[in-house]
């Protein structure tokens, strides 16, 4: 039986032991992993199918008029069906680690021996084989629901290659170290996250991130732990060790959700919770009714059938099924929930805010034009600009210095923070800054222009004389227009936050299809404006920077790009994606709606049951048998309709250019400005 029917467990901490049936293997997250086998080579199956063969035997021998050997049969099966829940029930009952706690199993075991004491060993048999199939099938269905996540812990190599002072070894893959050289041949997988050091190749991460097309990888490029390497050979640089990495990440945040519950399984427990201390109450009302008016045998058959009747198995499962089940097919295609809760609240959402370096953008600008006042070529005033960003980390720096490879030495370079760089380049004093800073002159209406076109405008200047803009623009992933589309159309509005200027966020929400912008912000301003938006309307933010932690952390639902990303917005966030590709986020909300949906459907179904069958069990119109039988398909029917919500509906994604395909990659390494 499902644990959230009999208390609440340890927070973040899976309870290994079933709460209302009978102690369960603790599962292993270090090991290798078995997986669910077929049914008719599953052992667990093997005393409940017993069970219910040997009832059915009963049942025929009985029909035969051989009562003696029915007798026998019927208690083999009772026998049988009963091992798989009642030695749990009793042990948590009685022993200090199941802290006395009442479950469900605890009902149907009274309600067995009951059925025993009055002489109907029959129902009793079916009582037990009916409720010990279900169990062991909802067993199963929790199980086949985490598979998938745990496959992916087999995606990492047994070992690995590195390269010692000597040698090449060949070394256990938990082995490896942070800085290890890995030996990356051609069809082999990647044993942990790592830099390109030497060596090109293509490597496909279509297991870890979703993203079907092969990335093309150099020196300088990070590869994740599980792809698989293309028709040439890498040297890496491990930035984690063997234990730990992108792979082992993903697996532990999606298992932190099986001991975290969403607010409708919150709902369900405080439902099912009261329910099994106000059954027995109520069997024990029944039963002293009984006496009053002299009937007391028939009350204590019926107060047994209410036992049953009323038992909250399928509300208790209801939930559970469904949000495990949702929550591993979801990280099949790059998308990690941490919890049911961040689940449950992903499928509300009709608000998406975003960051846009870094996520609507790919965060690696690039030199789209220079203008010049005709002193010098556009060349040379790359030249004169690279020269003295040559110091410079900022990103914008990279950018222009990737533009002019050939360049002078700059001396005497210092930075002045928030505004630019000056130096001496040959014998010319230079300043390279924003134009807030630096004035450009003849050059105002092309710096408005470039401005007004979504770029960063960097103005040159020479012994006090402007020379030229340049105009740098992170370009809009090349699937962020379609993203949002796919988003409008579900309903779901959009608003864009930004630390950059007003003209190119605007420039930049027009492109992609934002209508509503936000520039300027800091990252408290990002964090104030979700917490109004969220007190409002469900939202969810989604960043991959640093600065993007308050907000992430403000929002409904606080949506990370990569989990390799920036450590804060990874662990500020409630859901991370594994890749970078926008079209994934309507996917998400739409497969959270749909697993809300059959959660409901299944809460419904449950109570419906127990409403239904309370009174036709009190006044006797339905036997222990019926109710067994009903109540028992029911649940397996809430389990089945859980298990859908494991199929998960992605729309299928066009191929981005290799261009695409390359920054998508590189955007893993950066965080947000």
């Amino acid at each position: 039986m499902s644990r959230e029917c009999c208390g609440p467990e340890e927070p973040q901490v899976p309870e290994p032991v079933d709460a209302c049936c009978g102690p369960t293997e603790p599962a292993d997250h270090d090991g290798e992993h078995e997986e669910v086998p077929p049914w008719w080579r599953d052992r667990a199956l093997a005393l409940p199918v017993a069970s219910g063969l040997l009832w059915v035997t009963g049942l025929i021998l009985e029909w035969t008029g051989l009562e003696a050997p029915a007798l026998v049969v019927f208690a083999l099966g009772l026998a049988a069906g009963a091992w798989t829940f009642v030695p749990g029930t009793i042990t948590r009952l009685f022993t200090a680690k199941g802290r006395g706690r009442l479950g469900v199993g605890l009902l149907m075991t009274i309600a067995a021996i009951g059925a025993v004491l009055l002489g109907h060993l029959g129902e009793a048999a079916a009582l037990a084989f009916l409720f010990s199939i279900a169990e062991t099938l909802e067993d199963r269905a929790m199980d086949r629901a985490q598979q998938g996540l745990r496959a992916l812990l087999s995606l990492i190599p047994e070992t690995a290659r590195v390269s010692r002072l000597t040698e090449e070894q060949v070394i256990p893959a938990a082995d490896v170290r942070e800085l290890d050289i890995l030996i990356v041949g051609a069809g082999e997988r990647v044993a942990t996250d790592g830099i390109v050091t030497d060596g090109r190749s293509w490597v496909d991460t279509s297991a870890i991130t979703g993203e079907s097309i092969p990335v093309e990888v150099g020196p300088g490029d990070a590869v994740l732990a599980g792809s698989v390497n293309g028709s040439g050979t890498l040297r890496l640089e491990a930035t984690a060790d063997g234990r730990d990495n992108s792979l082992t990440k993903i697996v532990h945040l999606v298992e932190q959700a099986h001991a975290n519950k969403g607010e409708r399984a919150r709902l369900a427990d405080r439902i099912a919770r009261p329910l099994v201390p106000l059954v027995l109450i109520a069997a024990a009302l029944i039963v002293v009714f009984g006496f009053l008016v002299g009937e007391p045998g028939l009350w204590i058959e019926r107060a047994l059938v209410v036992l049953v009747a009323a038992s909250p198995c399928a509300l208790a499962i209801a939930v559970p099924v469904t949000v495990i089940s949702a929550i591993g097919s979801a990280s099949k295609f790059g998308v990690v929930i941490k919890s049911g809760a961040a689940f449950e609240q992903l499928g509300t959402i009709r608000r998406v805010a975003f960051d846009k370096t870094g996520t609507l953008t790919r965060n690696q600008p690039k030199v789209v034009t220079t203008h010049t006042t005709g002193e010098e070529t556009e060349t040379e005033v790359l030249g004169l600009a690279a020269a003295l960003e040559a110091a410079s980390s900022h990103p914008l720096a990279e950018a222009i210095t990737a533009a002019a490879p050939n360049r002078a030495t700059a001396v005497e370079v210092q930075e002045h923070p928030g505004h630019g760089l000056t130096g001496v380049v040959e014998g010319r004093r230079l300043r390279v800054g924003s134009p807030r800073w630096i004035d450009p002159q003849a050059l105002a209406a092309q710096a408005d222009e470039l401005a007004g076109e979504g770029m960063s405008v960097i103005v040159v200047e020479t012994d006090g004389r402007v020379v030229g803009v340049i105009g740098i623009r992170d370009e809009l992933r090349p699937e962020a227009s379609e993203a949002i589309a796919a988003l409008h159309a579900q309903g779901v509005s959009t608003v864009m936050l930004t630390g950059d200027n007003s003209r190119t966020a605007e420039a930049i929400a027009a492109q992609a299809g934002i209508e509503e912008v936000h520039a300027e912000q800091l990252p408290a301003d990002k964090a104030e404006h979700i917490l109004r938006s969220s007190e409002r309307v469900p939202t969810a933010m989604i960043g991959d920077g640093i600065n993007d932690a308050p907000a992430l952390a403000s929002a409904t639902v606080g949506i990370a790009m990569g989990v390799t990303g920036s450590a804060a917005a990874v662990e500020s966030a409630d859901v991370a994606f594994t890749g970078t590709d926008l079209r994934l986020i309507p996917d998400a909300l739409a497969h959270a709606r749909r697993g809300r949906a059959i959660m409901t459907g299944n809460i419904a179904l449950a109570l419906a049951i127990i409403v239904v069958l309370f009174p036709l069990a009190l006044f006797g119109v339905l036997g222990l048998a019926a109710v067994v039988l009903v109540h028992e398909i029911a649940e397996v029917i809430v389990i089945g309709n859980g298990i859908r919500a494991a199929r998960a509906k992605r729309h299928p994604l066009p191929p981005l250019t290799g261009d695409a395909v390359a920054s998508s990659n590189n955007s893993l390494k950066a965080g947000s400005r």
